[in-house]
Formats: structure tokens, sequence, C-alpha cells
């Protein structure tokens, strides 16, 4: 019979810490409405005793609230609690989550003191907590490095008391899969009372196991799991929930188990957290990652355009993502390309596969990554040659004042022709050159995606900017590079409205060849 698995949120608490800049009020809010949304069990939203500012979005979240278990965190100690309390006084209902090191290492060269003391502390702490709310969390930190006789000990005093949920952290990324399935099951055997109380893990990622440790520890037996969205957290980070719930989703069959999370509100969440943070996510990350449904093997390609199943475990609509990604590149057989040109509205009648296939891997091998659009040019206008750029910047000039308006003036050669043209705006200068390009043009085109990187350092390090726009219901890429970030920004532009123009060119070929009733075979 499957059983709930709790899922406990604490990229409010450990995941925050771990910033270079602490997060307002508000943007902890929209955080913790964002995981209200995905559903998590608990959120253990802060550390009040820390800040004042800690204390307030605490109780701000307390209020708003209301579909998750607020928690905050505690030392074992009487003013931690009282505050812990205190800030979680406007939530329905709350939890206290209180820790304390057991292991040797720990109470000999941090604590100084015995583990009789470590008891005490801990019972004592446990029952004023318990003052406050019935649902206390109590975390035996270090407690994989921690003897096993001490854990039993430990667990069942607290137990005893009347503490629901008891954790054990595997605090620095220390243990392995099998040694912490070792370590449950050992609590499982010795420990009488243990049904009496929720095991609970919290895993880190210095070794990078945290999630595999945890599915461990759901197969002996513990029944909640602690971690972050996107794995963020102290050093190397925390437990990745979203790959947590997605393998117990995936692999029921042999987990046996289950969570309450909204699935298809993953990948908005994960996204929403990464943008407040300033924390992008890697492309090969997990679940969440831009390269985790996609494919550049032409082998894999043509399996996923079969079925999808043949490559892909896990259906990308089921953590909100709407589409998956066929990368075009050298490595990418007929079938990629086929699926682009059917996607793009054209028959296999319409060009000859086996030519536009030739062409597109020389063009492949030159330019890296190949777009639909540059598909469309090859089928139906010959580019084998080298052809000149409609489209070039002749010259560009800005004036920008910090907190005010911005003017920007463009020299375009558009053909055999130039252009002039200057904007204002008080969105910065970037913005004023991009909407004199656009009065050139007269291209009616929106700004998607702007990402800046950095390649190299020092003051000769170039600026690369990869950009998005929309233009007719499709997506045109652009980059540039340059040591001056503006610069670079308007060769990405000029880029994109070079694909714009090519685009329009065999669209205006098409119209011509469908007059003349003529199809190229």
């Amino acid at each position: 019979m499957n059983s709930q698995v709790i899922i406990f949120d604490t990229t409010l608490r450990d995941g925050e810490q771990s910033l270079q800049v602490s997060l307002s009020v508000k943007q902890k809010l929209k955080i913790a409405l964002c995981l209200e949304n995905l559903g998590v069990d608990v959120m253990e939203v802060g550390f009040p005793i820390s800040s004042p500012g800690d204390f307030k979005s605490v109780q701000t979240i307390s209020k708003n609230v209301k579909n998750s278990r607020i928690c905050s965190l505690a030392r074992c100690l009487d003013k931690d609690i009282d505050t812990a309390a205190e800030a979680m006084s406007l939530a329905d209902s709350f939890r206290i989550h209180i820790f304390l090191a057991t292991s040797t290492l720990h109470m000999e060269s941090k604590l100084k003191k015995n583990f009789d003391e470590i008891i005490n502390m801990a019972t004592t702490s446990a029952k004023r907590a318990l003052r406050y709310t019935d649902d206390v969390e109590f975390s035996c930190e270090d407690a994989s490095r921690t003897t096993i006789d001490n854990l039993c000990r430990i667990v069942e005093k607290l137990i005893n008391i009347g503490v629901k949920t008891i954790n054990i952290p595997d605090t620095v990324g220390y243990t392995t899969s099998n040694e912490i399935s070792f370590t449950i099951e050992k609590l499982f055997q010795k420990v009488p009372n243990i049904d009496k109380s929720i095991i609970s893990v919290h895993c880190h990622n210095d070794l990078g196991m945290a999630v595999g440790n945890s599915i461990s520890a759901i197969q002996a037996g513990a029944r909640q799991i602690e971690g972050t969205i996107n794995g963020i957290g102290e050093r190397a980070g925390n437990t990745a929930l979203e790959e947590v719930i997605m393998a117990i989703k995936v692999r029921k069959d042999t987990l046996n188990a289950f969570t309450k999370i909204k699935h298809k509100e993953i990948y908005r969440t994960s996204q929403i957290i990464s943008q407040i943070c300033n924390l992008p996510i890697p492309p090969n990350k997990a679940i969440v990652g831009s390269n985790a449904f996609s494919h550049s093997s032409g082998i894999h390609q043509d399996g996923v355009l079969k079925n999808r199943k043949n490559y892909e475990i896990i259906d990308p609509r089921t953590i909100g993502m709407k589409e998956v990604k066929l990368n075009l590149t050298s490595r990418s057989g007929r079938a990629a390309v086929k699926h682009y040109m059917t996607e793009m509205g054209y028959k296999e009648s319409d060009y000859n596969i086996d030519e536009l296939y030739t062409d597109f891997l020389k063009l492949a091998d030159k330019k890296g990554q190949v777009f639909d659009y540059d598909l469309e040019a090859l089928a139906f206008i010959n580019q084998q040659q080298e052809q000149p750029e409609y489209f070039s910047l002749s010259f560009f000039s800005v004036q920008s004042i910090s907190n005010g308006l911005s003017t920007a003036s463009v020299k375009l050669l558009c053909g055999k022709s130039t252009y002039t043209e200057s904007a204002t705006t008080s969105n910065g200068p970037i913005d004023a050159v991009y909407q004199a390009l656009n009065r050139i043009t007269c291209y009616s085109i929106s700004l998607q995606k702007y990402q800046l990187i950095a390649k190299g350092r020092g003051k000769d390090a170039l600026g690369q900017v990869n950009i998005l726009v929309e233009y007719k219901n499709r997506k045109f890429h652009g980059v540039g590079l340059a040591t001056d970030i503006i610069e670079s920004s308007a060769q990405a532009m000029i880029n994109a409205l070079n694909n714009i123009w090519k685009s329009d060119q065999v669209n205006e070929k098409l119209k011509i060849l469908k007059k003349c009733n003529i199809s190229k075979k």
C-alpha cells in the first residue's frame, strides 16, 4: 500500500541563508505563496531570532499562507523558541523546529558538552516548544556522524515527551545511500516508540548524493523529505525537492509512496525562485534545466518523434513545460529536419529532403546551431555561397542619464541604402538603440529574452548578448559580441533583424512560386 511522503521545504530558511544578498519581506512572501500553490506540506520560512528582518518575514508569511504548515527554526535556547512562537502567532497552526548537535565531533569541539547534557538540553527545549504547539520537530544535527546508540537514546526520549517529527540530517553531506538506509533501519529496529513519530531526513549535497540519499531513506522507512527548490542551500546545496518529487512519481512502482504536490506547478515555481534568488538554473539540471527535455542526437530525435517514451521518462507537460526541444545541430538527423519543416506548415513535396539535409549539415558545421527560419531559407533560397547581411551597423551614439531619459542615434546600412534614426526612452540606452533600429526597419517585434554573458575578465572582456524576439508569432534569435555592452546589444538585435529579413524573403519567394503553381522537387 502506498503511503504519503511529507514534503518539507526549507528554501526560505536553509536556501535563503546561503544567498549573497538577503531577500526582502516582499520577495520571501512571493516565494512562500508559490510554494503554497505548489502544495508543499510544510514550509520552513526562517530563523526568527537571527534578525528583525527575518522575524518580520516569518510574521508576514504566517499571516498570508493558509494551506501549508508554517515552520520556524530555533536552537535549543529559551529565547529562540519563544521568538519563533511569537513570529508565527498569526498562523492558524505552526511547527517549531529545534535542533542540537549529537555527533561526538560537534559535542566536543563546538558545544563542549557530554551526551547526557545534550539529551537534557534537547528534552527541556522540546517541552518548552510543546507549550506553544503540539507540532514540534527535532533535528539531530550531524546525525550521519553520530553513533547509532546515541541516536536511538535521544530519539526515544524525545518521542516519549511528544515530539512528532524526528529529523536525521546529513548536515555536511558526508553519508552514502547504504549508510543512511542502515541508520533509518536501525532506528526502526531499536527505538520501541518509533511508530509514534515521523522520521525525516535532511540531506546536503557536498558529495553530490543528496537526492539519492533521500530516496534511500524513503525506501528504509522515512516519510518526510526536507530540501529546497532547485537544490539551493549552504555550500553545495540541499536535496533538490523537484527531483525527489518526480522520482517518487515516476518510480511509484518501487518506492510505494506518493506526495500531494501539484506537479504542473514545478517548472513555474523553479523559474520564479531562480529569478528572485538570482541563481541561474544549470542547463543540465535534472527536471527543470533547459536541456532536461531537449534532444540533439539524431538517433534520440528520431526515437522521440516516433514515441516520446523512447528517450523521455517524464512528459514535460507533467511539470508545466509545454514542449520538447529538438536542437538542430550537425548531430541531428533527417527526422528532426522533417519535423521542423512540418511544424512550419510545409509538406514533403514542397522541398527535396536530400538536398535540404546536405545543405543543413554544411550550415550546422559552420553555425553550430540552426533554427527553423534557417531551414526555410535553405529549402527555398540557395544560400550555399556566402551572402552579405542585409542590415549592417554603420554608427551609433547614445546619451543616458541615471533615473532619466536615454537617447540613441543609429546609422544602419540596409542593402545599398543608409538610414539614420533616433529614439528617446526612459528604459535605458539599450532600449533606445532598439527603438531606433525598429523605426528604421519597420518590423513589429517584441523582445522576449535578453541575456548578457561575460567572456573573459578585466577591461578587455567581451560581452556576449543573446536575445530572442517575436515577429509574426515566430521566434528569432540574435547574438552580438563586443567589449562595449551597448554595441554587443545592438549587434544582437541586428543579427535577429537579418534573420527576420531572410525569412521574409523566403515568404515572398513562396508567394511567387504559389502563384506560378510551382513546387520545388
